[in-house]
């Protein structure tokens, strides 16, 4: 018996934003779940799954197998394992790749970390992770294209090489990629399984309530604007998602935040604070663009204005990525600075409230 089929969210289709956050995996990977029949005769897993999953090779369910990424009644099983009636089984398995040659070019990359299995880039703001409608150059996979063509796993046909998870184009931070087969699959299993670490900070509008808290709500695509995602907090729509979150500074009319995410769905953070009313700073999709808080006075309405100049995007950077490392078994974390233009919009506010107190 097949259940329903999970893909990881981030879905990869027409409609889709085109600028994803929050690590998720998208369609690079797609997630089965199985019950064996109560009749079901003892069969090699690898025949087993061939015979329920479309287009899926057995040397690409060997591949699986051998990433860990079977499981059989939440335990991982080799190729060989012969299922029983009532087994549990499932499996997360790469996408093929499609028939479309990325182009490599030449497109310098902030690269803090990198060994034979794995590649932790911090990417700027303003660069699309890989190509799709409307940007098939210029893209992070083009440039990842030119580093490593010429080792002899690359392969030019695979849109997304290496990849295991995305953030939004206009959204800055750390990046892991996948050198190996076996590397991408064990860590599209980690982000699976939320065992994975990662940390964002976030300029939000107003001043919040509390020092710490948990955003807690569906999250789906929003009926009034194919582009957004919207919150459904009766959970009848979208899927579950939950942000924590921890304020930073105050900074009068915005406040600097952590967030640390639960799940990991399209443009997470970014509708999760839009709903709490406390949209991000400058973050045109979700309303953060206007001046939502502080005076009426021009000199205040100027001040914005320049601080929207310097930060022409939303205030949103992948701070922390930690992970076990796939090949030694060790966790591995790493750390980024935050982007200039968000780092000289925190000292303008700095600036402005200090004098702002002085006047009063």
């Amino acid at each position: 018996m097949k259940e329903p089929v999970e893909a990881f969210d981030d879905l990869d289709d027409p409609e889709l934003p085109d600028d994803v956050e929050n690590g998720d995996t998208g369609e690079m990977f797609e997630h089965f779940r199985f019950v064996a029949d109560a009749g079901q005769g003892l069969l090699r897993i690898d025949k087993f799954l061939v015979n329920r999953i479309e287009n899926a090779s057995r040397s690409k369910i060997q591949e699986a197998a051998d990433a860990g990424n079977i499981l059989v009644n939440n335990l991982p099983v080799k190729p060989n394992y012969r299922v029983k009636p009532n087994d549990v089984i499932s499996i997360v398995m790469s996408y093929p790749p499609r028939e479309i040659e990325i182009i490599a070019q030449d497109i310098p990359l902030d690269i803090i970390y990198e060994d034979d299995a794995v590649v932790i880039i911090n990417k700027k703001p303003g660069m699309v992770v890989h190509p799709g409608h409307g940007n098939y150059t210029g893209t992070l996979v083009n440039a990842l294209a030119w580093h490593f063509k010429g080792q002899p796993w690359f392969n030019s046909h695979d849109p997304r090489p290496g990849l295991v998870h995305r953030i939004d184009k206009d959204t800055s931070g750390l990046l892991v990629v996948a050198k190996t087969e076996e590397a991408k699959m064990n860590l599209a299993r980690q982000f699976f399984d939320k065992t994975s670490t990662r940390t964002y900070q976030a300029l939000v509008w107003g001043n919040m309530t509390n020092d710490h808290g948990t955003i807690t709500g569906h999250i789906g695509r929003s009926v009034k604007d194919r582009k957004q995602m919207a919150v459904y907090p009766d959970g009848e729509t979208g899927k579950h998602a939950v942000t924590h979150y921890s304020v930073l500074e105050r900074l009068g009319y915005i406040t600097l935040v952590e967030c640390r995410l639960e799940t990991g769905r399209t443009h997470q953070i970014r509708a999760h604070f839009k709903y709490i009313g406390h949209p991000l700073f400058n973050d045109e999709r979700y309303g953060g663009n206007q001046i939502l808080k502080g005076t009426t006075f021009t000199k205040y309405k100027q001040f914005v204005e320049n601080c929207f100049n310097l930060l022409p995007r939303q205030a949103l950077h992948a701070k922390t990525l930690g992970f076990t490392h796939p090949t030694t078994g060790k966790y591995i974390e790493f750390d980024s600075e935050l982007p200039d233009d968000m780092a000289q919009t925190i000292i303008k506010w700095r600036t402005y409230i200090a004098g702002r107190d002085l006047e009063d």
